[in-house]
């Protein structure tokens, strides 16, 4: 590094040459970083003109663009004045135009404000009018986002000085030396106050949240503790029983000798939750603290169901949690899951706060659930009271907004705020509220010691527990591979390290698919009384207590092909999926309303038009048409057309059997309608439904591309067609297009475009051209003249 005898010395620089009078100034610095107070501490004493320059501000007071910025920087330097930068500049891209400004008449420095990523957060969550309108929770994000992509600048981009500041007093210094700077002074060229060159650049907070918050130092200051001690300081120790672990808060500070002992090898996963990719969960015994349920029974349940999810997912880890080492239930699972050959490195227990998983045990956990009431309020004792407790007013906010109630046996997803402290010091990204079986009779929901209900309720709660833990970890792999493939962040705001993966949690999310959906935010859990469901605002739904948009994930769709099925033509080019070859799909507890009501038709007689041990038919709540009814199956485990095999061919038939039988006894009453069974390929609820809708679409509910494309694209399969292909092939053809659902609004006749969905519903209503001809030849539609199905 260049050194300076003295930097803070503002006179003229020796060598008979005349000082140059311009110069501009870099400020390079994170949101919060004091960018803006620099250049206002240095202007009010300045013996120099200045023009601050900022983006946020150059358009009459209002942001603006960067070529303002240019414009204005350069009529400042034209009048003999210095100008400082007022912008973020992390990035040489983001700083090349305004060097290459100063560079042909005035001097270009930088001072880089390089301070902790703790404090830019802290400063830039808690300001309030700030001029970019960058404060509170959205705040963190952005601030993490830019320092992942911070450039420290060099010489070589052209700068004749750059000064680091890493503190306040290193800020204070150089705020002395640009404001003693006088109208002919000049400062010495050179790099002033940079770190060794060897020194880690700062990480965004996100990452840094996983570092230990006290760390070993040499006498001079320095971070002496590597990476492996990092790793060694945070593995408990290995409980008697040998195959699972558990882990206890008084171990945070045990000697590091310890982990050489005899169980070592089988503890050396145990480190910060995230890394390598591995998502935690850590979730404490449901229904086993007030609501009284058997603790025997329920680490069957425990057990059996942490199996199960362990098949299906890799690079996860679940982590039972309770506050006292002698607890009967961690015991107990401790000793089947032994039995059961759990992987230790995937299940085990932890003794301690759940809201203190980090800051007393020095273990990291990017989601916790909460055993929580069904009114999903604060309160009460326990684990619900702790965790709103730890996770302040943000947490109740944003579980308003997810859900105002829930059903024993469910769970929802709460994104818990960056601002919230349970974040910011334990970095927990998700809350999953969930609730079990009550045993209690002094607690709601009493099920008078029916524990064959209690059974099914409890693994239920596990289930949706774990579906929607895993719909976290693979909508961060999705995220994950798109920021690997170069697609731009800027409107992604779950973009974050390998090791914290939620780090944007804030955020509402409209990517489709995941419980940040604009349509989860309008299904508020789903309770299933009378009352609650008036209170369920999900107008654009299709499939009755819930909203029912679809969606898909594959692209390359070819418009002119629009609403023929794959199998009338084989030669487009179409990504298609066989059922086979699709991944296995994840609920979540809003998605999960039609499921309920196929294996608890009893529950629900008040929507259930016809029932048999086979299927259940009901109207859609918000149909799309003037008839519109579902036919459910009830088979457990038959999602949707993709889970469907050959031994499921005779169910298949009866329920398009019951959808004609419904179809034509509508006809009889009025025989102007015209009837398509069918299903979507991929849809949004979940339990096999088929589809009985008139081809009219005359419906108040019928508001957007997604509802009009989904059922008159490729997207929505014919009933018959699929039965054949699976008779075929095994399985049916599904075609996961996104594009599908986002076409231009055409009639289902005669093909003729419109621009919105009002404009469309009119010319339907006096659209007289024949329906397609292949659903015409193939006998896919029901009619009073035909009365059959291919």
């Amino acid at each position: 590094m260049e050194s300076d005898p003295n930097p803070h010395d503002p006179s003229p620089t020796g060598g008979g040459e005349e000082a140059k009078k311009g110069l501009v100034v870099l400020l390079v610095g994170a949101p919060g970083s004091g960018k803006s107070t620099f250049c206002n501490d240095v202007m009010a004493a300045a013996r120099r003109p200045w023009v601050r320059v900022c983006q946020d501000t150059i358009a009459n007071g209002k942001q603006g663009t960067k070529l303002q910025c240019l414009m204005s920087a350069a009529t400042a330097l034209k009048d003999g004045k210095s100008v400082f930068i007022d912008r973020c500049n992390l990035e040489q891209e983001q700083r090349a135009d305004f060097v290459k400004l100063g560079e042909a008449q005035a001097d270009v420095h930088a001072v880089v404000l390089d301070l902790p990523a703790r404090l830019c957060i802290s400063r830039s969550v808690k300001r309030t009018g700030h001029e970019g309108k960058l404060q509170g929770g959205n705040a963190a994000v952005v601030v993490n986002r830019m320092l992942q992509k911070k450039e420290l600048p060099k010489l070589s981009e052209g700068f004749s000085r750059i000064t680091f500041c890493h503190g306040e007093n290193d800020v204070k210094d150089a705020v002395k030396t640009y404001s003693n700077l006088g109208p002919l002074g000049d400062l010495s060229a050179g790099v002033f106050g940079q770190k060794n060159k060897d020194d880690k650049v700062q990480l965004g907070i996100m990452r840094f949240l996983k570092k230990v918050d006290k760390q070993d130092q040499d006498a001079s200051g320095n971070d002496v503790t590597s990476d492996r001690n990092f790793t060694q300081a945070i593995v408990p120790r290995q409980d008697s029983i040998g195959n699972t672990v558990t882990a206890e808060l008084k171990n945070k500070n045990e000697d590091h000798g310890s982990l050489n002992d005899e169980n070592s090898s089988e503890r050396s996963f145990v480190g910060g939750s995230s890394c390598n990719g591995i998502h935690t969960l850590a979730f404490p015994s449901i229904s086993t603290s007030d609501f009284q349920f058997d603790l025997e029974k329920a680490s069957d349940i425990i057990v059996d169901s942490v199996s199960d999810f362990l098949k299906k997912f890799d690079s996860v880890r679940l982590v039972l949690v309770d506050l006292s080492d002698k607890s009967k239930i961690l015991s107990l699972v401790r000793k089947k899951a032994a039995e059961k050959n759990i992987e230790s490195n995937k299940f085990f227990t932890f003794v301690g706060d759940i809201t203190q998983l980090y800051t007393k045990g020095n273990f990291r956990c990017n989601v916790i659930a909460n055993a929580t009431n069904w009114r999903l309020k604060p309160g009460g004792g326990g684990v619900n009271a702790a965790i709103y407790r730890a996770a302040g007013d943000s947490l109740e906010i944003a579980t308003k907004e997810r859900a105002e109630t829930l059903s024993p046996g469910n769970s929802v997803v709460v994104p818990l705020p960056s601002s919230s402290p349970l974040h910011l010091r334990e970095g927990v990204t998700h809350v999953i509220h969930v609730l079990g079986p009550n045993m209690n009779p002094q607690r709601p929901n009493y099920l008078k010691n029916d524990y064959v209900e209690g059974c099914k309720i409890l693994h239920d709660a596990y289930s949706s527990l774990f579906e929607n833990f895993a719909s976290i970890k693979c909508q961060m792999r999705n995220e994950s591979k798109r920021s690997s493939s170069g697609i731009s962040n800027l409107q992604n705001p779950l973009k974050g390290t390998t090791g914290t993966c939620f780090s944007h949690s804030d955020q509402k999310i409209k990517q489709e698919g995941w419980y940040y959906s604009e349509r989860n935010k309008k299904c508020k859990g789903f309770p299933f009384n009378a009352a609650a469901k008036e209170k369920m605002s999900t107008p654009h739904g299709s499939h009755g207590y819930a909203h029912s948009e679809t969606h898909s994930d594959v692209s390359n769709w070819d418009e002119n092909s629009s609403n023929l099925s794959s199998s009338s033509n084989p030669g487009r080019e179409v990504k298609e999926k066989k059922c086979a070859e699709v991944s296995k799909r994840t609920w979540n507890a809003w998605a999960q309303a039609l499921h309920e009501i196929a294996l608890n038709p009893e529950k629900h007689k008040d929507v259930v038009m016809e029932l048999s041990d086979d299927f259940v038919v009901l109207n859609d709540l918000y149909p799309k048409a003037i008839k519109h009814v579902l036919v459910l199956s009830r088979l457990h485990g038959l999602d949707c057309l993709v889970d469907v095999r050959k031994e499921h061919l005779p169910l298949l038939k009866q329920m398009h059997s019951v959808g004609l039988k419904w179809a034509e006894t509508f006809l009889r009453k009025d025989s102007s309608l015209i009837f398509r069974l069918g299903y979507h390929s991929v849809p949004s609820m979940r339990q096999l439904h088929l589809h009985v809708i008139s081809q009219d679409f005359d419906s108040v509910h019928l508001k957007n591309k997604k509802h009009w494309n989904s059922f008159n694209t490729s997207f929505f399969r014919d009933s018959a067609e699929a039965i054949k292909e699976i008779e075929r092939h095994g399985v049916a053809t599904v075609i996961e297009d996104e594009s599908l659902l986002k076409m231009e609004l055409r009639c289902h006749r005669c093909r003729s475009a419109h621009p919105n969905i009002p404009r469309l519903k009119s010319h339907i209503a006096n659209c007289k051209a024949p329906l397609p001809a292949h659903l015409l030849h193939n006998g896919l539609l029901v009619s009073a003249a035909s009365k059959s199905v291919g």
